[in-house]
């Protein structure tokens, strides 16, 4: 009688396994790959709004009379640690509710070194899925800006929104593409350590610490900006009245532009992304486990 094994997959076969994924979603008909993108797109997109939401202003309580009975501003540590703990919803969405997200897919170069996806395919799933992405995250900001909640918590979640976008936009080109390689280090290891999962809550957790990590240390992750940014900017552009009310609160709105938005951050940062996810993760790991598996 075989005995049967409960325990995750060891390292190598991971490797397999990633391997064997990388083939699938460079074969995987074009239609269906852009829109499991958008999905993904918009899955992050859901990660962002929920960390923003979450980093917007203190905590208050207002007695009866209107005035605050209670307020408190947490530790920047701790505020940093909580939106990187809820931005992890956009990840286990789309690993676990099944999507194409172009970060990850930077561990399809594992089945690309292999030889068993061609150049071409590689480049083809990363351009459709790019765009796809980028389509889900600017339906969502456009879904989000129609809704108005950046009026919420009396304002703090517009404010919260234009911050995170102008700090983004401030960066220079180096530092936010060193920052974009960090950031899809530990993105593509989160993916990674699902490889050898065996159930949904195995997942979860593998995504939870580094997902967590890379929100809190403020690295740069190029789909989530296609939320940040973007959002920021239409509020800016078709709420001029609401922006000049919150103007003395968020410092540098003059650097927030779509040209800072594609040429200061989304180009570093996506090649800083690729740099990561697939130089410093999926090529580390094809040269430990499966380059000499074949020969």
């Amino acid at each position: 009688m075989s005995e049967i094994r409960i325990d995750a997959l060891l390292p190598g076969e991971m490797a397999t396994r990633a391997e064997y994924l990388g083939v699938r979603k460079a074969e995987m008909p074009a239609l269906m790959m852009f829109t499991l993108a958008i999905l993904a797109g918009a899955f992050i997109s859901l990660g962002a709004i929920f960390a923003t939401t979450v980093s917007a202003g203190g905590v208050s309580v207002a007695a009866a009379d209107g005035t605050a009975a209670f307020s408190a501003n947490l530790p920047y540590g701790v505020n940093r640690l909580l939106t990187g703990l809820v931005f992890c919803l956009g990840l286990i969405l789309v690993v676990v509710g099944g999507a194409e997200l172009f970060t990850g897919n930077n561990l399809i170069v594992m089945a690309w070194a292999s030889r068993k996806v061609s150049t071409r395919a590689l480049l083809r799933n990363w351009g459709i899925v790019y765009a796809g992405n980028f389509v889900g995250a600017i339906g969502t900001a456009i879904l989000m800006l129609l809704g108005r909640q950046y009026t919420f918590g009396a304002s703090s979640v517009g404010v919260a929104a234009l911050k995170i976008a102008v700090g983004k936009t401030s960066l220079d080109f180096w530092q936010a593409l060193v920052l974009g390689i960090l950031c899809n280090a530990l993105v593509c290891l989160a993916v990674w350590l699902t490889y050898s999962a065996r159930s949904v809550m195995d997942k979860i957790m593998a995504i939870i610490f580094p997902i967590t990590a890379f929100v809190a240390m403020g690295f740069e992750h190029s789909i989530a900006n296609m939320y940040f940014i973007p959002y920021a900017l239409f509020i800016r552009m078709f709420d001029p009245a609401f922006t000049a009310a919150v103007a003395d609160k968020v410092s540098g709105l003059e650097s927030l532009t779509w040209s800072a938005f594609f040429f200061n951050n989304l180009l570093p940062v996506t090649v800083g992304n690729i740099i990561g996810g697939a130089g410093l993760v999926a090529a580390v790991y094809w040269f430990v486990f499966l380059y000499n598996k074949d020969r």
